[in-house]
């Protein structure tokens, strides 16, 4: 097999149909941009839609659940063959919602190599005063540094310093929708009673958006200490301990070793947002299925092409046959011929998909509700322009396989006879 001699054709063929040929190209060129970018685009919005969840969200958290004390004296009592006790209306347990050991549990979490952090946080809930007129809120006493390093706080203070809230005794940062209800501004004092009936006044040093309308509505945040003034407790009061892991994936376990080893609830992440993860997963399916029928369809328009080249150069086939070329050459110069195709297309589609994505990235995206997303979210993973080179290299090959082997099972004596 002289390959120079089989290029040599294939570069001639391709030449004498230069018009098909560049038809097929631009179908395999627009399938890669569109994949690139499609799926580019698409885990953008899955990582920000993503995001908004696992920034707010600890892997694991710790904390106590009000439930009803799973062990009732009647059941203690010797147990008579064929008898059950049926018990209703039971009350919950007066274990509360403090942490018992809070200190002691977040310094033995520190020094758990699989833990990137911890941060303790109190959830009060309390009422804002407008007037007359009371608010239902959420009041998040948190540790103001470790909330920052750990859940990207700052990103979400769209007003006013973030830091203010731990070096000023009594402040708070409301949530936006709360502090529009009210009309009040940075500055401010607002008044907060607990549903221990404590009030207190407390200046807003700041706003807070998470992107969730519902939530900006009543939630609050101060720090630790003006929490457990709030609720009247002590300084080791902690309702809840959150922890953010190296390896997410490592959540479902750990929780679960937590809860048995410090007699707490804990919940994973996975968990408490498994129909947030499923939606993220179908919207991924759903962009490479259309890329890949994108492809798909390439493919075939590159098949219809070779199939009219070789109807039309019956001619030409049966003379490389009959000067000596076998059927197995006939079929290397059309394969070649579909897989250049895919090669120069696919390049080239790379590189439209990676200028689309671009030029996507700086398309701008304002949105109240979403205060740290400027533009359109992409995301550039190397993964999309491998499987995009790597599929039409596969597709092409495929669409020109068919018709090269229809190639090189042409009897030239019958194509000359016909002559």
């Amino acid at each position: 097999m002289n390959f120079k001699l089989l290029y040599e054709i294939s570069v001639s063929l391709l030449l004498a149909r230069w018009k098909q040929t560049l038809v097929a190209a631009i179908g395999v060129t627009f399938s890669i941009t569109m994949f690139v970018a499609l799926l580019s685009f698409m885990t953008g919005l899955n990582d920000l839609l993503d995001g908004l969840i696992l920034n707010r969200t600890p892997h694991i958290r710790l904390y106590n659940e009000l439930k009803p004390n799973e062990t009732q004296p009647i059941n203690s009592t010797n147990k008579q063959l064929g008898t059950y006790n049926f018990i209703q209306s039971i009350k919950p347990s007066n274990k509360g919602l403090q942490i018992q050991g809070a200190g002691a549990i977040i310094k033995s979490l520190q020094l758990d190599p699989r833990v990137l952090g911890v941060a303790p946080k109190i959830v009060c809930q309390g009422f804002y005063q407008v007037g007359s007129t009371d608010l239902t809120g959420v009041i998040n006493g948190i540790d103001v540094a470790e909330e920052n390093r750990l859940f990207k706080f700052s990103d979400y203070v769209v007003d006013g310093n973030y830091q203010d809230l731990k070096n000023t005794p009594n402040s708070i940062v409301l949530g936006k929708g709360a502090a529009e209800t009210m009309l009040v501004q940075v500055g401010d004092i607002v008044q907060i009673t607990s549903t221990k009936g404590v009030k207190m006044q407390l200046k807003v040093v700041g706003f807070f958006r998470s992107g969730l309308q519902d939530i900006d509505k009543v939630q609050s945040f101060t720090s630790l200490k003006t929490a457990q003034k709030l609720l009247g407790e002590g300084n080791n009061y902690i309702s809840d301990i959150q922890i953010k892991l190296h390896d997410i994936l490592q959540a479902p376990t750990i929780a679960k070793e937590y809860q048995k080893l410090y007699g707490v609830d804990a919940i994973d992440i996975q968990t408490a947002n498994s129909q947030f993860e499923t939606g993220s997963k179908v919207r991924t399916i759903i962009s490479f299925t259309v890329g890949i029928t994108l492809l798909i369809v390439a493919g075939f328009g590159i098949y219809n092409i070779l199939n009219m080249m070789i109807y039309e150069k019956m001619d030409s086939i049966a003379i490389l046959k009959a000067s000596g070329f076998s059927g197995k050459d006939v079929k290397a110069v059309f394969i070649g011929i579909a897989v250049s195709i895919g090669i120069f297309g696919g390049g080239l589609g790379l590189l439209s998909g990676f200028g689309l994505s671009a030029l996507i990235d700086q398309i701008p995206f304002e949105t109240a509700s979403l205060p740290t997303i400027k533009t359109y979210p992409i995301n550039y993973n190397p993964n999309f322009y491998i499987i995009g080179g790597i599929f039409s290299i596969i597709t092409t090959y495929f669409a020109g396989y068919f018709p090269a082997r229809k190639a090189s099972q042409i009897d030239p004596v019958i194509i000359i006879r016909g002559k």
